[in-house]
């Protein structure tokens, strides 16, 4: 049968009994039925809770300004599926992953695999063939038991440990951050993108004999001599990363938000920590790279009507945190509504938590398009009862809720959208029939 991408993207989300099956054996069988080797001369993967995509983001912009040939895996997609695998800074086509499923549909008989596995497997198999410098490869779910892991990095890159995934990762960062680390391999370099990493995770890199780059300790960022922006408000226009004996400064990234800085440095190190580098990374290459990296969904911004929209995939405490330092850094000239969906598997009291203070209005929306891991709004409002966010209007999808914010918006204020992948595509796939 001759199947669609479509097609087989719902096929493989039959063949697995379960969305989440983490372990090994499975896909390395596979894997070696299907001959799947080295995905390129040199890999970097890089796991945390939250950072990664934009690490990601941020490593295969440098490299591709250096005129390496990258090859970058990420998840979850936002609008297309293609998204996840990008090869020399574009996204596969239909017709290679089509023809990627198909030889793993070959080799893997009776062996189910995830969505997930089918997807990693897939990319490894086009990567291979792409004749790459550099593969960088961001983790799905924790570290240890991901299908990434099946590839050993020559750098492994844990961004931060925080709460999140608690039923399949474990309840504490230390617990979390064994999992996490469980991707560094011996010898191989560490990077660490915590200022105070778990110390699971530092013990277990003891162990192996991993050299640790450790931020604060290894290596530094910090912003540098603010001018005044257009409103008068001091705003840092480039910043310096340093190590013992080398230092940089560098434009200030595209992405926004400050954290955005931390994930900029853990990207150098991550680069300049390959033990065997496949072409030399020039100082110009680091700044174009850091100036010129994008990922969608983090405080991507529109206007519309005078009112400033922003999406953001923010879905934990720690993500929601870091939004509201941004939040307090750029207040809008006039209100905030927010507009929030979640998974029932998030912790959606710690994220309204560490936003609350901030919002003017809420509007709680539901995600059952999202599957079984989707909240409906009604159940969402019921957890959160009793904060402000739980008092606020209530919408079965995400469209809905962020057309009834644009109508209660007025010229200046800003519209957050936040909660999940899911959420931000929602909002943007809105947005684009304007």
């Amino acid at each position: 049968m001759n199947r669609t991408l479509p097609d087989w993207l719902q096929y493989i989300e039959r063949i697995h009994p379960k969305t989440i099956d983490m372990g090994l054996e499975r896909i390395r069988e596979v894997a070696h039925r299907l001959g799947v080797g080295r995905p390129a001369k040199a890999v970097i993967t890089v796991g945390g809770t939250n950072g990664k995509g934009s690490t990601v983001a941020f490593i295969e912009a440098i490299a591709r300004a250096a005129g390496w040939k990258v090859g970058a895996y990420t998840s979850p997609h936002l609008l297309a599926y293609n998204e996840r695998v990008r090869i020399d800074g574009a996204d596969v086509g239909d017709a290679a992953l089509v023809t990627a499923f198909e030889a793993i549909e070959d080799a893997r008989g009776q062996t189910p695999l995830t969505y997930f596995e089918y997807g990693t497997l897939a990319a490894l198999w086009l990567f291979e063939r792409a004749g790459l410098d550099l593969a960088v490869l961001e983790v799905g779910l924790g570290g240890r038991l991901d299908a990434t892991n099946l590839v050993d990095p020559d750098v492994a890159v844990i961004t931060t440990v925080d709460l999140d995934h608690q039923d399949y990762l474990g309840d504490d960062r230390e617990a979390i951050g064994a999992e996490k680390v469980g991707i560094a391999r011996a010898w191989k370099p560490l990077v660490l993108g915590d200022d105070d990493p778990p110390s699971s995770v530092l013990g277990h890199a003891y162990r192996i004999g991993a050299p640790t780059w450790r931020i604060s300790n290894d290596f530094f960022f910090e912003p540098l001599g603010p001018e005044l922006d257009a409103d008068g408000r001091p705003q840092p226009v480039r910043w310096r990363w340093r190590e013992v004996g080398r230092r940089m400064d560098l434009p200030m990234p595209r992405l926004a938000a400050p954290v955005q800085l931390r994930n900029a440095a853990v990207a150098i190190a991550a680069l300049r920590a390959l033990p065997r580098p496949p072409q030399p990374l020039p100082r110009a290459a680091i700044s174009a790279g850091i100036e010129n990296a994008h990922v969608g969904g983090r405080l991507q911004r529109f206007e519309r009507d005078g009112v400033e929209i922003l999406v953001d995939v923010g879905h934990n405490p720690q993500a929601a945190r870091a939004l509201a330092d941004w939040l307090r850094a750029e207040p809008a000239p006039g209100r905030l509504i927010a507009v929030y969906a979640a998974l029932v598997d998030k912790d959606v009291e710690g994220v309204v938590a560490a936003l609350a203070s901030g919002v003017d209005a809420w509007h709680l929306a539901g995600l059952t398009e999202a599957g079984p891991r989707g909240a409906d709004v009604d159940a969402l409002a019921a957890r959160l009862r009793g904060t402000p966010a739980g008092e606020g209007a209530r919408h079965a999808t995400v469209a809905q809720a962020l057309a009834a914010a644009r109508a209660a918006a007025a010229p200046g204020d800003r519209v957050l959208v936040f909660g999940s992948f899911h959420t931000v595509a929602a909002a943007l796939e809105s947005l684009a029939r304007d």
